[in-house]
């Protein structure tokens, strides 16, 4: 870690003075631990995330494909993708911190989004987080569930940033594996168990026409294609900032 995130850590946790506890979290730094965590808090577009119950730290490369999803919410607020406000609905499965759903309804004033999350520890974060950005409490649930269980009714758009991660390509960032959550990095085998199981799911907690946008490795584009195509899908997979195979758009026909 350099002198940057140090600065950072100066700003942001300490107000610029240089304490005891500042020297002590300059050592955990060194030894790998997040920013993030230490400062408590990470940007997510124009949201401010807590990460009290330490979920997955926010990434550039789901901020640039939220972008995307809040562009399509935005161009077709009329009918013309089955989209119209303010009977919009999102869910956020995998929902760790809640960035992403947050992130979408505070940019889409009208639209109801909800929260799935296995992890009984990230959902007071979530609340949080809602309450952090100004989110009426009448547009939302948070539910405790593996994906889908237990969630009634049809969504225009499912977002997920679910586990992914092919623990045997080994090249998950030591400060990554030491740090963060495994069960919401990890994904099984070829990283697809999730996913799999997102997919061959979702058809059921869509409207027709809808929409699931999921991210994942450059590798797994291939095997999300024939998912997809397999569960009444139309899919197309797209490129982050950098130039990689990061997220997929599922449209239900």
């Amino acid at each position: 870690m350099g002198s940057q995130d140090e600065q950072w850590l100066l700003k942001e946790k300490y107000g610029g003075e240089k304490s005891v506890a500042f020297f002590a979290d300059c050592k955990r730094l060194a030894l790998g631990e997040p920013l993030a965590y230490l400062i408590g808090h990470a940007p997510f577009l124009d949201c401010k995330i807590w990460l009290d119950s330490r979920p997955l730290i926010p990434r550039p490369e789901t901020e640039h494909w939220i972008k995307e999803v809040i562009k399509t919410l935005e161009e077709h607020r009329t009918p013309t993708l089955g989209f119209s406000e303010p009977d919009i609905k999102v869910l956020d499965v995998c929902a760790g911190s809640g960035c992403i759903g947050i992130a979408v309804a505070k940019d889409i004033s009208s639209a109801r989004v909800d929260f799935s999350e296995i992890d009984a520890r990230h959902l007071p974060t979530i609340e949080k987080n809602l309450l952090e950005n100004n989110i009426d409490p009448e547009r939302y649930t948070i539910y405790h569930t593996s994906l889908f269980q237990d969630i009634e009714g049809a969504y225009d758009i499912i977002v997920a940033n679910p586990p992914y991660i092919d623990e045997s390509l080994n090249r998950t960032d030591d400060s990554v594996k030491d740090f963060e959550p495994h069960l919401a990095l990890f994904g099984g085998a070829g990283g697809l168990d999730v996913i799999t199981e997102l997919i061959t799911s979702a058809p059921d907690h869509l409207k027709p026409g809808g929409q699931l946008w999921i991210e994942h490795e450059p590798e797994q584009s291939a095997d999300i294609q024939k998912l997809g195509s397999g569960n009444g899908f139309t899919v197309t997979t797209h490129q982050d900032q950098y130039q990689k195979e990061r997220y997929s758009i599922l449209v239900l026909q």
